[in-house]
């Protein structure tokens, strides 16, 4: 081990305003259900130029309560790519329907419309209903939004885009203009998350932005048990109303089961707090990834950047290289080993969802070549906010050194 700091794939920047923020919640009157909610809901839609935010637990949550708005059931698929983590597909499985895998862009790890109509016409011919896609923006790069949401509107689908990693990202829209990841441009809805790896930390926490304010009202019941309290409509109002009627004060209804995903006061003053900081922290991420494709050229070709796509500028929330560990005679589990005793951590993302035991059981072979390829290549290498220049010459000269070039 060096004498160096330890670099962590990710981790987050957390400062005295953060602290100072949380602090003040804890000397108030709301942990949780409180106005800080509803603060960094306002203050998130503004943002992103979009009428609605709901926050939530997690990313997890937030592509639950999306998966939930739309009713998805049995004998409807979606359409999600094989390279993300494994809650974008489980949620479609928590929510009753079918997952059709799609394959990804090896060099971007990226679906494209040509993926998504594979797996459409794959679940079609096992007779399921495709209802919606589920993109993912993987490592902060956005998917083609304006293909696949053209792709969508001719088949009447659904998009959720998963933006997990894409918060700040601004992506080029159908119309041609240049809107935030999360304006819901050509999608029906967006989920986010606030890890603490991810581009602003609540924690753990997350939150579905849409245009949609029915779809919008929905999740927000969803995400507290299925609870309403509103006094209109009520399946019961003699029991919600009192002889002069007024709404009875104690009185809720729950008109379909739904889940404790609600974010708390605590957790919502952080994620305010760190919006706040969210142009530093994105323009932070785009120097260091610049700095790591200048630093990792001579390298090539064994080692390459993730590929570039035209319609975005991301809010890079991985820095991820593409190594040829087979030709270069190194497993992927030495170099990670020999980079952690030079005080680097490094991650893999992702494992494709449909190698899981769980999805084999159920696809009978199915083989996505440009999943796997990218797969055998990653490596995710430190990127966060308070990295130093630095850093990122320390990294490089590890790696360099760990393959052999």
């Amino acid at each position: 081990m060096t004498g160096a700091p330890f670099l962590p794939y990710g981790r987050q920047s957390v400062d005295e305003d953060d602290i100072a923020a949380v602090t003040a919640v804890l000397r108030g009157d709301w942990l949780t259900q409180g106005p800080a909610v509803e603060a960094f809901e306002t203050a998130l839609a503004e943002r992103l130029a979009v009428p609605h935010a709901v926050a939530c637990a997690t990313g997890t949550a937030a592509l639950h309560l999306a998966a939930l708005a739309l009713d998805l059931g049995p004998g409807d698929a979606v359409v999600v790519p094989s390279l993300t983590f494994l809650a974008t597909a489980s949620v479609v499985h928590h929510a009753g329907a079918e997952v059709a895998f799609a394959d990804v862009d090896p060099a971007t790890g990226l679906m494209g419309v040509p993926q998504a109509e594979e797996a459409i016409a794959r679940a079609e011919a096992a007779g399921l209903r495709v209802r919606a896609l589920f993109p993912v923006h993987y490592a902060g790069q956005a998917a083609d939004m304006a293909g696949l949401g053209a792709l969508a509107d001719s088949r009447g689908l659904a998009v959720v885009e998963d933006a997990c990693h894409a918060l700040g990202s601004v992506t080029r829209s159908g119309g041609g203009e240049e809107v935030p990841v999360g304006a819901c441009a050509d999608g029906t809805m967006t989920a986010f998350s606030f890890h603490p790896v991810k581009t602003i930390a609540a924690g753990e926490g997350g939150a579905v932005t849409t245009a949609d304010a029915r779809l919008a009202e929905r999740m927000r019941v969803l995400r507290s048990h299925g609870m309403t309290r509103h006094p209109a409509p009520l399946a019961d109002p003699d029991a919600g109303f009192d002889a002069d009627d007024s709404p009875n004060p104690w009185y809720y209804e729950m008109a379909e089961p739904g889940h404790n995903y609600r974010l708390t006061d605590i957790q919502c003053a952080l994620a305010l707090s760190q919006l706040g900081r969210l142009d530093r922290f994105v323009a932070r991420r785009r120097r260091l990834a610049e700095l790591y494709a200048e630093r990792l050229a001579p390298l090539a070709p064994a080692v390459r950047p993730l590929g570039r796509v035209p319609w975005c500028r991301p809010a890079w929330h991985l820095a991820v290289a593409l190594i040829d560990f087979a030709g270069l005679g190194r497993s992927r589990a030495a170099v990670m080993h020999g980079l952690r005793e030079r005080g680097i951590g490094t991650q893999v993302h992702y494992i494709p969802v449909h190698r899981q035991p769980f999805w084999r059981r159920r696809l009978e072979g199915l083989a996505l070549p440009g999943a796997d390829a990218f797969y055998a290549a990653a490596l995710s290498l430190p990127l966060f906010p308070d990295m130093a220049d630095g850093d990122v010459d320390r990294v490089a000269g590890a790696l360099a050194a760990e393959l052999g070039l």
